[in-house]
């Protein structure tokens, strides 16, 4: 299986951490294709920064789903994924997405730690939308940006295992999502100084990716995840407008 990762960030750093991990998942003999943005920002931290990035998930796939069985969104906003599934063939999956889903079948009420207090809302709205703001147990924010940085970072894992266990311990959570792709690898590494599930959204997506490519459902015919049809762009990224033109 060929799966493809995107990072419509700007961070290698951050492909870097999702490709370990991805590989580190996915199923022996898979082949892990990770890509990064080449435009927008280096880590998507606004609603500004999100909207230029849902463009740069576009123009990734399009640029590099062909010959991919699936596509796993490797954005912690799930940045673009829904405009990814309507254009492709493939198994579109999303990282937080997946790692609720994931946490919603291994207990109840879901802990979510991530970076930001700015970004807070962006991801209670990404929740809401999937149907599951009552599945949540409460949100720590952290403020750090060592994860974005090469190396061990001793005292942010204090951090994170002292927010996942005040989540349980205060508000019942029964699962932990460590939220952002720079978390990545590290849900595993602390989960002995948590009492309950640590949750990894890229170790999720892309085993829920390869369990969608293995069921082999078609793509939707009709309903808004059908292939956009008759439509004409301007201006884009050349791959992107033959994704569209190659379904009018």
């Amino acid at each position: 299986m060929k799966l493809l990762v995107v990072n419509a960030n700007t961070s290698q750093v951050v492909t870097d951490k999702v490709a370990a991990e991805a590989r580190a998942s996915a199923a022996p003999g898979s082949e892990i294709v990770a890509v990064t943005g080449t435009f927008g920002g280096r880590v998507i931290g606004s609603r500004a920064e999100h909207a230029i990035g849902e463009h740069s998930t576009l123009a990734l796939v399009a640029q590099h789903a062909t010959g991919c069985d699936a596509v796993v969104i490797a954005v912690s906003y799930d940045t673009g994924l829904r405009a990814a599934r309507e254009l492709l063939d493939v198994p579109v999956v999303g990282m937080t997405e997946a790692g609720l889903l994931t946490a919603c079948m291994l207990g109840g009420r879901i802990g979510v730690v991530t970076f930001g207090a700015r970004v807070l809302p962006l991801y209670h709205e990404l929740v809401a939308s999937y149907g599951l703001a009552a599945r949540i147990a409460g949100w720590r924010t952290l403020e750090s940006t060592a994860a974005y940085q090469q190396g061990a970072h001793a005292a942010l894992d204090a951090e994170l295992v002292a927010a996942a266990n005040d989540l349980v311990e205060r508000d019942g959570a029964e699962t932990v999502l460590l939220a952002g792709a720079v978390m990545a690898g590290v849900p595993a590494r602390l989960q002995p100084q948590v009492s309950v599930p640590l949750i990894d959204g890229i170790a999720c997506a892309v085993r829920q990716a390869q369990l969608l490519h293995g069921l082999a459902l078609p793509k939707p015919r009709a309903g808004s995840y059908a292939w956009p049809a008759g439509r004409e762009l301007v201006g884009v990224d050349p791959a992107l407008a033959a994704a569209f033109a190659a379904r009018r």
